[in-house]
């Protein structure tokens, strides 16, 4: 039994084993690898001339000038000589921390006053001089995601407040040294700075702030409002797209017109100028920062170059998939081989349409090598048991699943029927916020322990619905479903649905509590409520059926829990079941919403408790409602100032609400809509 263990060819799956825990670990090499081979794909594309100009000060320009650095009264002619040539934004990127040993600076801040420049600053590990303040807004608290420096060294401070703009020129390296993303915004003490880009493109479009919009995970949205929104990973970073190339020019050989486009002045003199490793060798400052605004514009008309949250996983499952498909196929020994043949050679093609189509970095290297590692042990223990009577491969997997027989017939079958009965009910869906970081945070050795906490949340869940005389369906996962209504009738179950659904956030809330206690992080949770018709009883196959809901009633209430982040509150409800409970319930409308998968606009409404316990007047109910009728007549200004005014009424339980809104009518405020808008919302996600 052990011979044959040995020489079956399915020991390669140690082997297999052994690459993906390689992979699942990741160690620097393994990703140093992945990055050279994401270098392949990205300087794959031919040059692509960009509308940037990068202007060298170089040994001819030493010549001209004179000793580095020059006194700031030729910075400043430089400018203006960059200005007459029909320069459209010129970025300086010369930092001056300290003032002219000439005396000059005041020339120099004249011309900046004159002339809109942008100005580079430095994250660095100690501060000097003060930072001009970013015209950052930023949405979320949660700026500890973004990478973040201890100080900054910004210019002088005359020169820092005259320039139109100042931005970060820090590159964020790769684990090899080498750069090829850079993040967009970085943070220090408390602020969000804007990169040397960034700034940039807010200043040539005369925007007075740029956007960020934070979540747990990081940066979740950014935009220039004049220029649009601009795609990161959650640490705001991109991948620069090397194949935007700048024109570039001496400082003594300029051309006579720069037709309004962008121009970087940078050092490129022996011994002076600081050359940056990326992808494509060493590379001066003032070319990556034009490579890296030429990504950035380039990136609003085309597939953006992205590492998919989805690609490792993939690339793992992958992987198994494969290597199990060809060890199956050693069976036989020419079709094995010929589909290992084809089916590693697809690996590189397919990653390079990948990346053609859709900009997307799929690594090929770790699936190819680990596959070919994984074949290479097949075939040589099938080569060195060829001499050996061939054996059956049989699989395995049956051995570990107890067969189960189930009988339905029973002394009175028509107990147990299919189908059911239609009428009004209300529904409850709730879904678990923040489930991922509290099951990393038991990692795999701790999954009992997370399975126990888990069932103590269902646990507080049910309690509420119990005692509001609910129906409890199903769990679905960290998600719950459950009615008002049925099996007995309830002539008040919207009204207990609403209720249940408010007890189940503060039961959370309790719950929470517990889990502080065990150092774990906190978790939160959105609640739909629909009330309709539905759909009721014994539900599912002749062998295997439960008590179920069925019907659009459902659908909607499962939307309308999806949507609770969206609008910044925990429970949203229909209309039909805003109708039933208005009366004893304060609820504000959200918005008309045209959920997933519908056309016709549906009004939701946030609860916020029982009238009578709440001390909100009604004015701010009107006002709230006012603010509303501003938005659908397009009086998008008026409801930002509205918003403003009702932040921190009602309790601030609308506050997130509220900056929701804003940006939501800052962001209609750029659409072309047409006089009769019926202001529905047409909802793209569940």
């Amino acid at each position: 039994m052990l011979k044959k263990i040995i020489i079956s060819p399915w020991t390669a799956l140690i082997t297999l084993a052994l690459v993906v825990s390689l992979r699942v670990a990741d160690p620097t090499f393994v990703e140093s690898i992945r990055l050279r081979y994401f270098d392949t794909l990205v300087t794959s594309k031919s040059a692509e001339v960009i509308g940037v100009h990068v202007i060298n000060i170089d040994e001819k320009a030493l010549e001209k000038y004179g000793q580095f650095p020059f006194s700031r009264d030729i910075y400043g002619r430089i400018i203006t000589d960059l200005y007459r040539r029909n320069a459209g934004v010129v970025v300086f990127n010369i930092l001056t921390p300290d003032r002219d040993r000439m005396g000059r600076d005041g020339d120099y801040v004249q011309t900046l006053k004159q002339y809109p420049t942008i100005l580079p600053n430095i994250g660095s590990a100690t501060a000097r001089n003060t930072p001009r303040a970013p015209g950052s807004v930023v949405i979320g608290p949660y700026q500890n995601q973004i990478v973040e420096y201890p100080g900054i060294i910004a210019n002088v401070p005359a020169v820092e407040n005259a320039a139109a703009g100042v931005g970060i020129v820090n590159t964020f390296p790769e684990v090899d040294g080498v750069v090829r993303r850079t993040p967009l915004v970085i943070s220090s003490g408390g602020k969000l700075y804007p990169s040397l880009a960034m700034e940039t493109l807010r200043v040539a479009g005369a925007d007075t702030t740029f956007q960020v919009k934070l979540n747990e995970n990081g940066v979740e949205k950014m935009r220039i409002p004049k220029f649009g929104p601009i795609t990161t990973d959650s640490l705001s970073r991109i991948w620069i797209d090397w194949s935007m190339v700048p024109e570039v020019h001496s400082l003594t050989e300029l051309p006579q017109d720069f037709d309004g486009e962008i121009v970087i002045v940078g050092v490129s003199a022996a011994g002076l100028a600081n050359p940056v490793a990326t992808s494509k060798g060493e590379m001066l400052p003032q070319e990556l920062q034009a490579a890296i605004l030429g990504t950035v514009i380039a990136n609003k008309d085309r597939p953006v170059i992205t590492r998919p949250d989805w690609a490792d996983g993939a690339e793992i499952v992958g992987l198994v998939v494969l290597a199990l498909i060809l060890l199956f196929l050693t069976r036989w020994t020419y079709v094995g081989i010929i589909s290992s043949g084809i089916i590693i050679g697809a690996i590189v093609p397919f990653c390079s349409f990948a990346y053609s189509q859709y900009s997307w970095l799929v690594d090929a290297s770790f699936p190819v090598a680990g596959l070919i590692l994984i074949i290479l042990h097949a075939y040589s223990v099938k080569f060195v048991s060829e001499f050996l009577q061939k054996q059956q491969i049989k699989r395995q997997f049956g051995s570990y699943v107890n067969p189960t027989i189930v009988e339905r017939l029973q002394q009175h079958p028509e107990l147990i029927r299919l189908g059911g009965e239609k009428k009004e009910l209300s529904i409850v869906m709730t879904d678990m916020r923040n489930f991922t970081a509290l099951g990393e945070s038991y990692g795999e050795a701790g999954v009992e322990d997370f399975t126990k906490v888990m069932n103590a949340y269902m646990t507080a869940l049910s309690v509420p619905i119990l005692k509001n005389d609910g129906t409890l369906i199903k769990f679905i996962g960290d998600a719950s479903l459950h009615i008002h209504g049925a099996p007995i009738d309830d002539v008040n179950h919207a009204k207990r649905a609403v209720q249940t659904a408010l007890d189940m956030i503060e039961a959370v809330k309790g719950f929470n509590l517990s889990l502080a206690e065990l150092g774990k992080p906190p978790v939160g949770m959105g609640a739909g409520v629909n009330t309709g018709e539905t759909v009721v009883g014994n539900i599912g196959a002749k062998t295997k059926f439960g008590y179920d809901v069925l019907g659009d009633s459902v659908s909607i209430a499962a939307r309308l829990e999806g949507q609770t982040k969206g609008y910044g509150v925990l429970c949203i409800i229909g209309p039909n079941t805003y109708e039933q409970v208005k009366d004893e319930y304060l609820c504000l409308e959200l918005d008309n919403i045209a959920v997933k998968g519908k056309k016709v606009g549906l009004q939701i409404y946030a609860p916020l408790g029982l009238r009578s316990e709440l001390n909100v007047s009604r004015g701010d109910e009107q006002m709230h409602a006012a603010m509303l009728a501003l938005y659908r007549q397009q009086k998008f200004d008026q409801a930002i100032k509205f918003c403003g005014d009702l932040a921190g009424r009602f309790n601030g339980a609308m506050n997130h609400y509220y900056e929701i809104w804003v940006e939501r009518c800052e962001e209609m405020k750029q659409r072309e809509l047409p006089k009769d808008w019926d202001g529905v919302f047409v909802a793209t996600s569940k």
